[in-house]
């Protein structure tokens, strides 16, 4: 009997520009939502090591978003595995159609504090 690919429960902290600051810059609130079937992925070490040229980030893993998913995860914080992550350049998307399983969205994400 097949097993079927199932993803974790990752809390996602939805940054939302709330106001500005006596600077005028942006100042945000978290929002906590709970996104389901999310897959949890190890990176290889030449991965580790690309980001931390390109990036200055050490990857700790790679989240595979569910179809569907509207949320905005560039520079929120995750949290799953009992840690806290920081989300780290862009959301990349694949066709949602053309993409048999039931992810179509990649982040990467860092440790965090």
């Amino acid at each position: 009997m097949a097993k079927m690919l199932k993803g974790i429960d990752v809390i996602l902290y939805e940054r939302v520009q709330s106001g500005t600051d006596a600077l005028n810059r942006p100042t945000y609130t978290e929002t906590a939502t709970t996104v389901e079937n999310v897959l949890v992925g190890e990176p290889t070490s030449d991965d580790v090591v690309r980001d931390s040229d390109l990036y200055g980030k050490k990857l700790a893993y790679t989240l595979a978003i569910p179809k569907g998913d509207t949320h905005n995860w560039e520079g929120c914080k995750v949290e799953f595995f009992n840690q806290t992550f920081q989300v780290y350049g862009y959301v990349t998307q694949g066709i949602e159609d053309m993409i048999p399983l039931d992810w179509n969205k990649k982040v990467k994400v860092e440790h965090y504090g």
